[in-house]
């Protein structure tokens, strides 16, 4: 990168500027801490200090400062993101476009799915591609929706397979490329026992403990607005973002919760399992950067993952 519109007692005429430096500031802009940045790197903050003081050394002016516990970017610094952002977009597109140009159908490919999809899906999945493509490596954490798309703007993630409730549909974003890959039921689980048999129907769990995730997940407020739309504000007495603790919180008789067709197909759960008013659907999808469509691999990983769908998993 060349900067030829600085004085000769700042950047001089030509200098060329470290990507991998600007690629820390560019991390910064979007964690706010250096000790965030340094995990996220998997380096220590004190080296990811210094690499931002050689980039301000080399730009000739300050490019953060302090705010409390964190920092924030100087005005110089936000250009530099800005022209940062183009510089890695390119040179993704430029990878994409080599790997497309050789045909092969190979390298890394770094996969978040949220509970049930990894528990659904990428078993048959990660299978198919074995015997398809035994040259794409796939990595595969676990992570909600709303953690995975952060990190696939981070470009810490390649693709994600993310879901998303009614009425919750996330804002669209110009450099994401996202395809929809099949929905999924949501009922309410309720106890088998004597005890539970006068609930029917959700207008009848106005008293009863709620087993729901974390206040921060789309799913909790889904499901508390459903709730509070028939009258009545639930009572969340477990909070856990595993499906698999509510499920056993209502075999157990300790609460109701609200379960998708992805667990139940899976392991039938001892309960009853209830209509919600309405039948809604939740929508799993999958999104990576627009950079990144016409990877051979990502588009075998995708590729596979529909024929897992269309053979019959969590339908």
């Amino acid at each position: 990168m060349f900067i030829d519109d600085c004085s000769s007692a700042q950047l001089k005429i030509g200098r060329v500027l470290d990507v991998r430096r600007l690629r820390l500031l560019r991390e910064v802009s979007l964690r706010g801490t250096l000790a965030e940045v340094a995990a996220a790197l998997h380096q220590s903050p004190s080296a990811v200090s210094q690499q931002l003081s050689l980039l301000e050394h080399e730009v000739g002016t300050p490019l953060l400062r302090k705010v409390g516990r964190g920092v924030e970017l100087t005005p110089p610094a936000v250009v530099l993101v800005e022209h940062t952002e183009r510089i890695m977009l390119e040179l993704e597109q430029a990878a994409t476009a080599v790997a497309a140009a050789v045909g092969e159908v190979a390298g890394t490919v770094r996969v978040a799915a949220f509970q049930s999809a990894a528990i659904a899906f990428m078993p048959q999945m990660l299978a198919r591609l074995a015997e398809d493509h035994p040259l794409v490596r796939v990595t595969m954490s676990q992570r909600s929706p709303e953690q995975a798309l952060h990190a696939l703007h981070a470009r810490e993630l390649d693709l994600v397979i993310a879901v998303e409730y009614p009425g919750r549909a996330a804002a669209p974003h110009p450099d994401l490329d996202r395809q929809p890959v099949t929905t999924d039921r949501l009922w309410l689980a309720v106890p088998r026992s004597p005890d539970w048999q006068s609930i029917t129907a959700l207008d009848a769990a106005t008293h009863v403990p709620w087993a729901m995730e974390p206040l921060s997940a789309d799913s909790r407020a889904w499901t508390e607005q459903l709730c509070r739309a028939h009258g009545f504000e639930p009572d969340v007495r477990y909070e856990s973002d595993d499906l698999e603790t509510h499920a056993a919180l209502v075999e157990s008789g300790h609460a109701v919760a609200v379960l998708p067709d992805l667990m139940v197909l899976r392991r039938p759960p001892a309960a009853r399992l209830l209509r919600l008013p309405g039948d809604p659907r939740r929508t799993a999808y999958t999104v990576t950067r627009r950079t990144l469509t016409a990877s051979p691999a990502v588009q075998a990983c995708r590729e596979a993952l529909m024929a897992t769908v269309n053979d019959g998993v969590g339908n």
